[in-house]
């Protein structure tokens, strides 16, 4: 059948959609210490930030997703948030506990009332306002001239595909599910990872009559956390103001080897490249030991090398040998989030997530994007980034208001 003229509906105007929200001052994604940071930045130039936070509360990933036992590696000095410092009665190392509340206060002192539950399904760059859409889960959308990326490095746990691993009859975590070794008491547990929470979850498995065999598939260097009674990363950056980097890891690997002794011997063989150079180059950091290294020499903490595969009951490594295991525990880390909802990354992001453009100047990307707390250096990274990015708004805030 042909149609005639009349038959043919006019042609109907393409339907718009709802114009978003539109927020005065940045829209930062992200309620952790980057996030923070950023807006209370922002707020001590007078700019306001809207705070948005896929989780119900500021800090989740402290909160909700690390072990009972855990503490700053860092002393507190290297790890305040800028503008406000820890309280004067915590000791040099925090606890978890004593952290988020520390965060939580200092969400207090400048005001800080993210968007909770508000989880981020895409953000891009819209030509036609001439800024950034925010969508969410529930159908909303907010726009700003400027985003504040704030996820982390860490948004989400790295779940490696181990062969065999599926037929494990037994319990399998990441350690982003891991309390406590209480409940693993008088089990032998497999730990797949070498770094601080591989080191660390060993540890608290052992102080709980656990019996772990850790994974050491690649080389690590482990230092002491303090040398003289002085933070080992606090002496570092206090040589590097005036040595290369080559002399101050030779001095921290000398240091090392005499508190430590050869850790080769107890299967834990360093790269060829130091841990400053190594930090710097592959942003890989070292372990700081706060007592595994005694457990392994003991023998409380077994050390094996590459895994070989999976069994139903246990697993099988590279050297030959085969071990019954009642539990898994996956320390194999976390990674960015950002590539699933950041559409318009620009030359900020790369395929993986992170900057393109190493530290210190990763931080700003295009159009009124920014990345808070990407840098590979912990909360101090946070607090650099944080500062940079207020500053940098306000120039342009200045210039758009009378």
């Amino acid at each position: 059948m042909q149609l005639s003229p009349d038959m043919i509906s006019p042609e109907l105007p393409p339907i718009k959609k709802p114009s978003p929200a539109w927020q005065e001052g940045p829209i930062i994604v992200g309620a952790g210490p980057s996030g923070l940071a950023a807006a209370a930045c922002l707020s001590s130039v007078g700019i306001p930030s809207t705070v948005v936070e896929r989780n119900r509360c500021i800090a989740s990933l402290w909160k909700h997703y690390t072990y009972d036992r855990l503490k700053l590696h860092l002393p507190k000095s290297f790890c305040e948030l800028p503008l406000m410092g820890f309280p004067e009665d915590f000791p040099k190392y925090p606890t978890k506990d004593q952290f988020i509340s520390y965060m939580e206060q200092y969400a207090k002192k400048f005001g800080i009332e993210p968007w909770f539950c508000a989880e981020v399904v895409q953000v891009h760059f819209d030509e036609s306002i001439k800024g950034w859409r925010v969508s969410f889960s529930n159908g909303e959308e907010l726009a700003s001239k400027w985003v504040i990326v704030a996820t982390g490095e860490n948004a989400e746990p790295v779940l490696p595909e181990i062969n065999g691993l599926k037929m494990f009859e037994g319990r399998v975590i990441h350690t982003c599910q891991y309390k406590s070794g209480k409940s693993f008491e008088g089990e032998k547990v497999l730990v797949v990872g070498c770094g601080n929470s591989g080191m660390e979850v060993s540890l608290d498995l052992c102080w709980h009559n656990a019996i772990p065999t850790m994974v050491v598939r690649n080389t690590v260097h482990v230092l002491p956390r303090e040398l003289f009674g002085f933070s080992t990363f606090g002496l570092a950056m206090a040589m590097l103001k005036t040595m290369p980097v080559k002399y101050v890891d030779k001095f921290l690997l000398s240091m090392s080897n005499v508190i430590l002794g050869e850790t080769d011997k107890w299967g834990l063989r360093r790269p060829m490249m130091g841990p400053i150079e190594l930090k710097n180059h592959a942003g890989k950091t070292p372990v700081l030991d706060v007592g595994a290294l005694a457990q392994i020499k003991k023998g409380r903490i077994k050390v094996v090398g590459g895994l070989k595969e999976i069994t139903k009951d246990g697993a099988k490594f590279v050297d030959g040998s085969e071990e019954r295991f009642d539990s898994i525990i996956l320390a194999t880390g976390y990674r960015s989030n950002v590539p699933s909802w950041l559409k318009d990354c620009g030359s900020l992001f790369a395929n993986d997530g992170l900057p393109k453009t190493p530290f210190p100047n990763g931080w700003k990307g295009d159009n009124g994007l920014y990345s808070a707390g990407f840098t590979k250096r912990g909360l101090l990274g946070s607090s650099m980034d944080a500062m940079k990015i207020a500053n940098d708004v306000h120039l342009q805030w200045s210039q758009l208001k009378p």
